[in-house]
């Protein structure tokens, strides 16, 4: 990995790595060298590197909520705000752990697009009307509760020059 212009800068390995860990982030450094044909050690090098420049924040398992029993419901909000409060608004509205992604976008208004869960109606309802109504900008906020899924998917990188792409 080089530095440029204070911004990282990825060769085709470091991508190629990030894809084999996107794949699987439990595959031991032995297996991802063999799998990327180099040495353990600079897999480990690479990934310690990306970890310390921030490119790879953390490593997490993906739950099926469904599968595991678990009750909740999804909704999606958008809230019109003031422009002066639109940054404070999304800050703290990312601090709530309902709030699982918040985005601000720029359309004919300024808005903050957040998808948020909770165990039930009643207490979707609660958080929205005592925890995001509230805050100091938000003018209003439009709520539509997701019915089905069907894809919810993390995006995978590509990268590289390899003709190898299915890694």
């Amino acid at each position: 990995m080089k530095m440029k212009n204070r911004g990282n800068v990825l060769d085709d390995l470091d991508w190629h790595i990030l894809q084999v860990l996107q794949k699987n982030a439990k595959q031991t450094y032995m297996e991802t060298g063999r799998r990327l044909q180099v040495a353990h050690s600079t897999v480990h090098d690479r990934i310690k590197k990306m970890e310390e420049e921030g490119i790879i924040e953390k490593y997490m398992a993906v739950v099926n909520l469904e599968k595991a029993g678990a009750k909740c419901i999804t909704a999606i909000m958008t809230v019109f705000t003031d422009p002066k409060e639109s940054e404070n608004v999304a800050e703290r509205l990312s601090k709530f752990e309902q709030a699982l992604e918040v985005f601000t976008s720029l359309s004919e208004e300024l808005l903050i697009i957040a998808k948020v869960v909770a165990e039930d109606q009643e207490k979707l309802h609660s958080f929205i009307a005592h925890s995001v109504a509230p805050l100091p900008g938000v003018l209003r906020i439009r709520t539509s509760i997701v019915t089905k899924k069907y894809k919810d998917e993390i995006l995978f990188i590509k990268g590289g020059n390899n003709p190898n792409e299915d890694l």
